[in-house]
C-alpha cells in the first residue's frame, strides 16, 4: 500500500562525549576505499510502543540519549567523510535524527511490505543522498502506537555485520545493559590505503526502472531445493544459501532466456565475510569493511535451465577465501579491477550480486521493549542485486530482489518462482 509520511521534527543528535583528539582522523582502509558510496538500509518494527503522546516523547528521548551515547563508542559515525574518501574527520557534528507521522496502522505495512514504500521510513533518500552524513535515523509512529526505526549507515564506513553490530549496541545502551563490549576499529592497519586516483565510488542514478520485490521461501520449500541440487550434483548437501542462489540464478537466466545472447559473459558474485578467514581471525565486533565479492562463472546449460555443478562452484569460489587469498588483499590486490579484467570484451555482461545476512542477529535488537515483530530493508539503488534474510521465525528466508523493470516482470512470473514463494503472511 501507499504510504503518507509527515516529517514532523528535525534534529542533529551529537556523541554523548567528545572524540578524543588522537582519535579525530579516522583513516579508511583499502577494503573501505573499494567500497561503494551507498547507504545499506533498515527498518525494524515494534508493535504498540506509543499509544499516547507521554509514551511518544518518552520513546524519541529514549532512543536520542542512546544513540548519543552509542555515538561515543562509534565516533566516525558522527563525523563526516573527507573529499578524497581517505579519511573521516571524526568532528562529532552528530547525524540527523527524524520525527515522523505514518498515516495508517503498522499492520498494514508489514503484512505485505512494499520495498519502495519503506524508503519513506528511512532519513535519506537513497537515490539522491550519497553521503553527506555517515549515518541518520528516522523515528516513525503509525496510528496504532506501533513504530518503525528507520536507519541508513554509509557502506564506506561499515559493512553489513558492523551495521548490526552498532544497531545493537544502541539497542543494549537504551535497555540500560551494562555488558557492553567496544567495538575494534583500525582497519587500515590490516589493510593499507592505496592511491585509487580516478576511481570512483558514486553509483551512477540507473538508466533503468528498477524494481524491488521480497519473495518468501518457506523453510520446507528451501529444503525441497537442497534436495534437487543435491540429487543433481550428488554431493553433500548444500547450505540453504548456496541451494537458493543456484535456483534463483537458474530461474533468472531462464526467465531472461540467457541462451540465447551468446555474446554475453555471465558471473555471480557472493559477499564473504573476511574476519573468520585472516590470520589471526577478528572478532565479529571489528568495524569497516571486512568483506569481498567470491566469483563464479557459472555454464549455462542448451535450455537455460538448472547449472550442472553450480552450487559445486558457488562453493568453491567461496572457500578460495582462506588466509592466503586474504593476504592478497592486504597486499593490495584489487577485486574490482579483477572483475573488469574478465568482462573486456564482451557486449553484454549478464551478473546477480548475492548477499546473505542469515544467521545476522537482526532479530536481537531489543531497546527494552522485546524484540521486534519484523525488519526488512528497501528499495536499493542496486541492479541485479540479491539479499538474503532470515524470517521472523528464523526458518525460512526472505529474497529482496532487484532487478530492472522488464527483467523482473518475466522473473517474477516464472512458474518455478511462483510455485516455490510462500504466502507474505505476518501475525498482528
Amino acid at each position: 500500500m501507499k504510504l503518507e509520511v509527515e516529517v514532523v521534527s528535525r534534529e542533529t543528535v551529537q556523541p554523548f562525549s567528545p572524540t578524543p583528539d588522537q582519535l579525530r582522523s579516522y583513516q579508511l582502509s583499502f577494503l573501505d576505499q573499494l567500497m561503494a558510496s551507498i547507504y545499506n538500509p533498515w527498518v525494524i518494527f515494534y508493535p504498540g510502543i506509543c499509544d499516547t503522546e507521554a509514551n511518544i516523547i518518552k520513546t524519541s528521548d529514549q532512543l536520542k540519549q542512546s544513540i548519543s551515547k552509542t555515538l561515543t563508542y562509534f565516533y566516525p559515525l558522527a563525523g563526516r567523510i573527507t573529499s578524497d574518501e581517505l579519511f573521516v574527520d571524526c568532528n562529532d557534528e552528530g547525524i540527523p535524527f527524524l520525527q515522523a507521522r505514518v498515516k495508517c496502522s503498522l499492520s498494514d505495512v508489514i503484512k505485505n511490505p512494499v520495498p519502495s514504500e519503506l524508503n519513506k521510513l528511512l532519513p535519506f533518500d537513497l537515490y539522491e543522498d550519497v553521503g553527506e552524513f555517515p549515518m541518520g535515523i528516522q523515528f516513525n509512529i503509525f496510528e496504532c502506537g506501533g513504530i518503525g526505526i528507520g536507519l541508513c549507515i554509509t557502506h564506506k564506513i561499515v559493512d553489513a555485520l558492523s551495521f548490526f553490530t552498532v544497531v545493537n549496541m544502541w539497542a543494549a545502551i537504551a535497555r540500560g545493559d551494562e555488558k557492553l563490549v567496544s567495538p575494534q576499529f583500525g582497519s587500515a592497519s590490516l589493510f593499507p590505503p592505496r592511491d585509487l586516483s580516478g576511481y570512483k565510488t558514486v553509483i551512477p542514478k540507473p538508466k533503468d526502472k528498477l524494481i524491488s520485490k521480497r519473495f518468501v521461501f518457506s523453510a520446507s520449500k528451501i529444503e525441497e531445493i537442497r534436495g534437487n541440487y543435491s540429487s543433481l550434483e550428488n554431493q553433500t548437501r548444500p547450505t540453504r544459501v548456496e541451494a537458493l542462489s543456484a535456483f534463483i540464478w537458474s530461474r533468472f537466466v531462464a526467465a531472461t532466456e540467457v541462451k540465447s545472447r551468446p555474446d554475453s559473459f555471465c558471473f555471480i558474485t557472493h559477499m564473504v565475510n573476511l574476519r573468520t578467514r585472516i590470520d589471526p581471525p577478528l572478532p565479529e565486533y571489528s568495524i569497516g569493511n571486512f568483506c569481498s565479492h567470491a566469483i563464479t562463472i557459472p555454464p549455462i546449460d542448451e535450455n537455460g535451465e538448472i547449472c550442472h555443478n553450480l552450487v559445486t562452484q558457488i562453493r568453491d569460489s567461496i572457500q578460495e577465501f582462506d588466509k592466503e587469498f586474504v593476504k592478497k588483499f592486504q597486499d593490495g590486490y584489487n577485486r574490482i579491477d579483477y572483475m573488469k579484467e574478465i568482462t573486456t570484451g564482451y557486449k553484454e555482461i549478464i551478473y546477480l550480486s548475492f548477499t546473505s545476512l542469515c544467521r545476522f542477529p537482526i532479530y536481537e535488537t531489543d531497546f527494552g521493549w522485546g524484540r521486534p515483530i519484523w525488519a526488512g530493508s528497501a528499495a536499493r539503488t542496486i541492479k541485479n542485486l540479491v539479499v538474503f534474510m532470515d524470517t521472523v521465525d528464523g526458518k525460512g528466508i526472505e529474497a529482496w530482489v532487484y532487478l530492472k523493470d522488464e527483467d523482473m516482470a518475466k522473473f517474477e512470473s516464472d512458474e518455478e518462482i511462483l510455485a516455490s514463494i510462500a504466502p507474505k503472511s505476518f501475525k498482528d
